[in-house]
């Protein structure tokens, strides 16, 4: 068969300074692999070396959202249909052993069987830009809060003049007490005034990072509004929980195929677990944990806040259904809310 009629399918194992990439044909016949650069000059070739072989019909890319980031918006911009690479299949793994050629190979045989279908989010609008922004604000919180247990963990066992001296203080009034601790730097080696410098030190710490997190806040808060005013406006979903349903769902809006697609995204989709006369339907583990965890925080809200939802818990609490039952099904509903939001949103994105 002649180059110009030949259909290549490429696979690609990515690595952080260099790509290895392999090519079939339509029957999954191996045509030949080759390493390149992870540059832009690399993935220019890497497109030229599979080209070389025939019409490029599809590549499939192992982590899009990792180092496989760049040569995937090389390949979509080249008009190259891409397919996310969850994991190489474990079966040939275990027969042929492991090497990024073998891995290249089988990644391009995946996207050719239509073994993986995945579309990769594009990171090219404003939804990985509110990703880059919330990538910031996620390591303030969480360094404030080992900072926090460090103070509190600090003072279980500080110094009795110390615990003494804060009792009953709490909350940002403790962090700005122990800011203002008195330090003398000659003392050191005695344990109460060790004890109030590593004091001020954390609460000094735990300062900057709430001028950190407010910063991200300013920023993220108008960011998410003005991508997604709809998803914005729904009950109890704020710009932390609304940023995190857009990360999810990515700049392309054709990732969402249907609302079913998106309650299996974000690991709503109810799992039956029927037996018997016993009719019911068992947590879903699966899925994106960030994405479920933005879910749960909006069904935590409604049910305390909301009167329909109330109403709700309450009919279904006595048809016998436990809480985190009861949690799931609500689960459901709002994923239907975000789904037609999420649509809504990128429409109007689109026509902008």
């Amino acid at each position: 068969m002649t180059a110009k009629k030949r259909q290549v399918t490429g696979g690609v194992d990515t690595h952080g300074k260099t790509h290895h990439a392999a090519a079939v044909d339509q029957a999954g016949r191996f045509l030949g692999d080759r390493e390149f650069a992870a540059t832009a000059a690399g993935y220019q070739q890497l497109l030229a070396w599979l080209g070389a072989f025939g019409r490029v019909v599809k590549v499939g890319v192992e982590g899009t959202g990792a180092y496989g980031a760049g040569v995937m918006r090389h390949l979509s911009g080249s008009g190259i249909t891409v397919v996310e690479i969850d994991r190489p299949d474990r079966k040939i793994r275990r027969t042929r052993g492991k090497s990024d050629p073998i891995d290249a190979l089988a990644a391009a045989r995946a996207a050719l069987s239509g073994q993986a279908a995945g579309v990769p989010k594009t990171r090219t609008g404003p939804v990985e830009a509110i990703r880059a922004l919330r990538v910031a604000r996620r390591g303030a919180v969480k360094a404030r809060t080992a900072a926090l247990n460090q103070l509190h963990g600090l003072l279980t066992s500080a110094p009795q003049e110390i615990r003494e001296d804060l009792a009953g203080v709490t909350g940002a009034a403790l962090v700005q007490r122990c800011v203002e601790l008195g330090i003398d730097e000659s003392a050191l080696t005695d344990p109460v005034h060790a004890t109030n410098a590593a004091l001020a030190a954390i609460a000094t710490r735990i300062t900057a990072l709430n001028v950190e997190i407010t910063r991200a806040d300013r920023r993220l808060r108008p960011a998410v509004a003005r991508t997604a005013p709809t998803l914005s406006s729904l009950f109890g979903a704020g710009p932390e929980v609304a940023g995190q349903l857009l990360n999810t769902a990515g700049d392309n809006p054709d990732r969402l195929r249907s609302e079913a697609a998106l309650a299996h995204l974000c690991g709503a989709a109810p799992i039956p677990a029927s037996s018997g006369r016993t009719d019911r339907h068992r947590l879903n583990r699966g899925g994106d944990r960030a994405a479920n965890n933005a879910l749960h925080t909006i069904v935590l809200s409604r049910m305390r806040h909301d009167p329909r939802t109330r109403a709700y818990v309450d009919k279904r609490t006595k048809q016998g259904l436990s809480k985190k039952e009861i949690m799931r099904c609500l689960k459901r509903y709002v994923v239907r809310e975000v789904h037609t939001a999420l649509l809504a949103d990128f429409a109007a994105l689109n026509t902008a």
